[in-house]
């Protein structure tokens, strides 16, 4: 590997989204309003959840993990984000760059298998719902939570070191709003490229084995409930929640980690970015809110009680 030469990198400076002032402005007050929105809405369904008896089922169990899943994600990139936006050098010291793009990737996997976790959840609700109770234990419904968790920590131990085992010795300005590997690979003071194969094999393994699983659950969903319009609807008012998650994540994150190196663009990218750091996170909790009974139901229930204390 050819290496250039200079002094090592001890901190980074995140470009962001923009330079010109009034959109700085402008990101701010939409990215700020995006973040209290994403971490009340999260916070609401864990709540509505935990007081609930109603919504005390391995689905909303999972839904939970989901929630905090989001806040911790988000919680990750936009503080720092906003902070960025409001100075004009962002900054952001080696340490806390390698600990940002840690958080991003462990939440980031722990999500993928947890949406795996959730359709066979719902496969087994659809195809088997005499024996749910007893399939869905609560014993198993920790085990795969806790799975989905360790998986991304431990992934993302194996993501990070390789993105940052290559030397940094300047340039140290990061074309992102937040330390995600494509961008700060950029900076390596070395080739990269097998850097960027590993990341890129790993993460296609690592959304295609999920997004499998995800398949195979609603393949069998679908060949139970065809010959039914009852059963169809019912099928589809109990997946239909977790169908527009999936759909959300997999769209923006397939767009940005299974492209090849040859189609990349870090503008591109960039500002896709957006998508899957700011909107996806928000628009879940609407998502299971929204189209869910149960939750309004459970959120009436406490604005009741709240009003007639």
């Amino acid at each position: 590997m050819a290496v250039k030469n200079g002094t090592a990198v001890t901190e980074f400076i995140l470009l962001g989204l923009t330079s010109q002032p009034r959109m700085k402005l402008l990101l701010f007050v939409l990215c700020s309003a995006a973040y209290m929105i994403t971490l009340c809405g999260n916070l609401t369904i864990v709540v509505l959840i935990r007081v609930d008896s109603r919504l005390h089922t391995p689905m909303y169990y999972f839904v939970t993990h989901l929630s905090l899943i989001d806040i911790c994600y988000t919680t990750s990139a936009l503080p720092q984000m906003l902070v960025n936006l409001l100075s004009d050098r962002g900054t952001i010291s080696f340490v806390g760059c390698v600990g940002q793009l840690y958080i991003n990737v462990a939440m980031g996997v722990a999500e993928c298998f947890l949406l795996a976790v959730m359709s066979y959840d719902r496969y087994v609700a659809v195809c088997y719902p005499l024996h749910y109770g007893a399939a869905m234990a609560p014993d198993l419904c920790r085990r795969l939570a806790g799975a989905c968790w360790v998986s991304g920590f431990f992934n993302a131990v194996v993501l990070t070191t390789v993105t940052f085992l290559p030397p940094y010795c300047g340039p140290n300005q990061i074309n992102h709003f937040f330390c995600e590997a494509p961008a700060v690979l950029q900076l390596a003071c070395a080739d990269t490229a097998p850097t960027e194969a590993v990341i890129y094999v790993s993460g296609v393994i690592i959304l295609m084995i999920p997004f499998g699983l995800i398949l195979v659950s609603y393949l069998q969903i679908l060949a139970t409930v065809v010959h039914s319009t009852a059963s169809r609807h019912r099928a589809f008012s109990t997946c239909a929640s977790h169908l527009a998650v999936v759909s959300l994540f997999y769209g923006t994150i397939s767009f940005m980690y299974m492209r090849p190196r040859s189609s990349r663009s870090l503008e591109q990218d960039k500002k896709f970015s957006v998508l899957y750091a700011v909107v996806t996170p928000m628009l879940n909790p609407m998502i299971y809110s929204l189209r869910n009974k149960d939750v309004k139901g459970a959120m009436l229930k406490v604005l009741g009680g709240t009003e007639g204390s």
